[in-house]
């Protein structure tokens, strides 16, 4: 039986070769490579800076630090993301909450996030920073969101972590024209890979130079930020509290190759999704819904159940089922505020109805660049086989 996961990374000959040039190299961290990288994530990106680190778990959390984020302040993100998107504001201390759900495009309802708005403002709880969260690719409406920061005085943090190669109206996701820092994942099966790492990514040199040094223990070498004349050239000074949240040039290297192929890679996700959709809308399922001002990354490829339609079968059957055929569907995600942890903060079931009935009906189907013909109709079939009975 072939198997076929959700997601698959593609890893070519020139990036192995671009590997083994690094580990041929003097320099296997904090070389030459990284700063390549960068360049050509933020060129990507039309951003004027970019900060390469180890995960976009570690962006998130220099996103949030650079922008004053610590105790007694409050982020709002997505219930449906993973659990990195709220962690990292509790890392600085600060408190989480939950904006829901559209239920049509599974990113942050903005009505949602405007009711929540004058409820904050009302009782003096307003968040510092919202972070709406990509999902699958698919860019949130960012423009009516900028439009409420600058009403409420939020700062805006875009969890794009699946959106790299995505764009908003036309424009490529990342370019900051509706936020203050932009984060991506290179995780192994990501639009590119550098197997973990990530990117923030601002037009603002203050947050760029402030996740920089965040980024690597707080030392600076720059003579005009230490607190004395330097003893000579060997000389840095620790000036703050930071953290090793560095990439490294192997991590770099594979992901300075990877990106030549990004825009291929996306197009190659798109006429998969293309043929998914023909192919799909007969079954009893809703089909991805893209909004007029998205291109996806595609990142993922989620349907929802008709569960009425599909009585003899519940989610984890269909779950099931599929995997027993070969097909590695997945979840994509189970609400964060609905986690152990997270209920011991006081979140419940019931918080956030539109994630909590997403995920009672939804399936990731496979979608990757890799992926032939063949394996795309292999999903078809499966799926035809176990909705259609």
């Amino acid at each position: 039986m072939i198997v076929i996961p959700y997601g698959r990374q593609d890893i070519q000959d020139s990036d192995i070769e671009a590997v083994l040039k690094v580990l041929n190299s003097d320099f296997l961290t904090q070389g030459p490579v990284v700063p390549l990288f960068e360049a050509e994530v933020a060129k990507q990106c039309k951003a004027n800076f970019s900060v390469a680190v180890n995960s976009a778990t570690s962006a998130l959390h220099l996103a949030l630090i650079s922008l004053g984020v610590g105790s007694g302040d409050i982020v709002w993100t997505s219930p449906i993301t993973f659990v990195a998107s709220a962690n990292a504001a509790l890392y600085c201390g600060a408190q989480v909450d939950f904006v829901d759900i559209d239920p049509t495009t599974y990113n942050m309802s903005t009505a949602a996030l405007t009711e929540k708005l004058i409820h904050a403002k009302a009782i003096g709880q307003l968040p510092k920073v919202v972070v709406p969260v990509h999902l699958t690719g698919q860019s949130c409406n960012m423009k009516p969101i900028y439009e409420l920061g600058q009403k409420y005085g939020f700062k805006i943090v875009e969890d794009a972590s699946h959106a790299l190669g995505g764009h908003y109206f036309s424009q490529p996701i990342g370019n900051c024209a509706f936020s203050d820092i932009t984060v991506f994942s290179f995780q192994s099966v990501r639009s590119i890979t550098t197997c973990e790492g990530g990117v923030a990514v601002t037009n603002q040199v203050e947050l760029a130079e402030k996740m920089a040094l965040y980024r690597s223990h707080g030392i600076t070498r720059d003579p005009l930020l230490m607190t004395k004349s330097v003893d000579g050239p060997w000389f840095y000074q620790q000036i703050t509290l930071g953290y090793n949240y560095r990439m490294t040039e192997i991590q770099a290297a594979l992901g300075l190759s990877q990106i030549k192929r990004l825009k291929k890679y996306v197009r190659r996700r798109h006429e998969i999704a293309s043929r998914y959709n023909r192919d799909l809308a007969a079954l009893p399922l809703t089909l991805p819904k893209q909004s007029d001002f998205a291109y996806s990354a595609y990142h993922l490829y989620v349907i929802r159940l008709d569960l009425n339609a599909i009585a003899r079968l519940s989610h984890a059957q269909v779950f099931q089922e599929m995997r027993e055929r070969g097909i590695l569907v997945n979840i994509h995600y189970i609400p964060v505020h609905t986690q152990p942890y997270y209920q011991a903060m006081g979140f419940n079931w019931g918080d956030f109805p539109n994630a909590e009935g997403y995920y009672r009906n939804a399936l990731s189907i496979p979608i990757y660049p890799k992926m032939n013909d063949l394996e795309n109709t292999q999903v078809i079939e499966a799926l035809h086989q176990v909705l259609g009975k």
